[in-house]
């Protein structure tokens, strides 16, 4: 059984401010080759709100959650946070935990599925982040994956019921559920999971028939489509987009959606951006009347699941390992062939 003396959380990263923006685009795309015209475009998403990603303070606020959530599940760590493309650096931090005498530490990582950039590539920062400190560097075991965990479903069950009550009475009780997840380049997708087994679609297909059965008795129509694609044309990424589907939707007669961002854990630019902005634009424009469902942020229920999450690593033997649906508790640990990807990294 293992003894952990440190929690950590490990993010993707932000901009804190304008000057920000452009450095951190370039270290989100390093060896990619994405053009300057394309990221000075992305650029202006986060000049239009000041040049502050929202991730960064809702790490604040979910690592405030997760302090007060911990004494009630009886777990007294010291919590750590790193990025992988911003301030605070993941090595930096493994450097101050090393400093602060931490041998052994539990990561959850801000992402609930298989693939490649939201799993694997995450595994690799945090040993590279290892190598970087040396031989006093903690151990880092990263939490399992946490799509149909109960802390992660009913909060967006929840935030799904609000937004159709945003809706105007008469659509709400024929609004489709559209739910919405980052997409990948298909070749990621198929990597997916042990031994490549296209994991990251099952999941989010398994995570969204979850939320959607919560959501007016399940009565609900509803779909996934995907956001946020950033590679070159000629690439086969996962479809449909999101403002296509809604065209789609509006022609088989759909008067009303819900998007719910499934794919995701918090609200941030992307969220805001490709969601709150540009889906909405295209519902107006449209007719189409739209809500979308807030993302587990900083809920409870949320923080209390990942002190659930720590509980099953420290295998407390009163505990009950928690899923939802059929496809099971995911395994704790990484098989080795799990995720392999050799196209590159994306956004996750």
């Amino acid at each position: 059984m293992p003894a952990y003396d440190a929690f950590l959380l490990v993010s993707f990263g932000g901009p804190e401010g304008p000057d920000d923006v452009m450095p951190f685009l370039e270290n989100v795309t390093r060896g990619r080759g994405v053009p300057p015209e394309r990221l000075a475009g992305v650029a202006e998403h986060y000049y239009a709100v000041g040049g502050v990603s929202p991730i960064n303070q809702q790490c604040r606020d979910l690592l405030a959650a997760i302090r007060a959530a911990f004494p009630a599940s009886g777990l007294s760590l010291p919590v750590y946070w790193g990025n992988r493309n911003w301030t605070p650096y993941l090595t930096d931090t493994v450097r101050a935990m090393a400093d602060d005498g931490v041998r052994r530490a539990v990561a959850l990582v801000t992402s609930a599925y298989s693939s490649y950039s939201g799993c694997r590539q995450y595994l690799e920062d945090i040993e590279r982040a290892r190598a970087a400190v040396g031989p006093d560097a903690p151990r880092i075991d990263k939490i399992r994956r946490f799509f149909n965990h109960p802390g992660f479903i009913e909060p967006f069950a929840a935030s799904a019921r609000a937004a159709l009550a945003t809706l105007p009475a008469g659509l709400r009780d024929d609004a489709h559920l559209v739910f919405t997840a980052h997409s990948i380049p298909v070749a990621m997708a198929e990597a997916s999971g042990p031994g490549g087994t296209g994991r990251y679609a099952a999941e989010l297909t398994e995570a969204a028939a979850l939320v959607a059965e919560r959501t007016g008795d399940g009565q609900h129509p509803w779909t996934l489509a995907y956001q946020s694609r950033s590679g070159p044309p000629a690439q086969p990424w996962l479809e449909p987009d999101i403002r296509d589907h809604l065209g789609e939707l509006y022609k088989s007669g759909t008067k009303a959606v819900v998007v719910v961002p499934v794919g995701f854990v918090s609200d941030h630019m992307e969220v805001r951006h490709d969601l709150d902005v540009e889906a909405a634009e295209t519902a107006g424009a449209l007719g189409l009347a739209f809500a979308r469902a807030a993302t587990p942020g900083s809920d409870p229920r949320f923080a209390s699941m990942v002190a659930e999450l720590v509980r099953e690593r420290l295998a407390r033997p009163d505990d009950t390992d928690l899923a939802l649906g059929g496809m099971g508790v995911p395994s704790h640990d990484c098989p080795a062939d799990c995720c392999r990807y050799v196209g590159g990294a994306s956004r996750p």
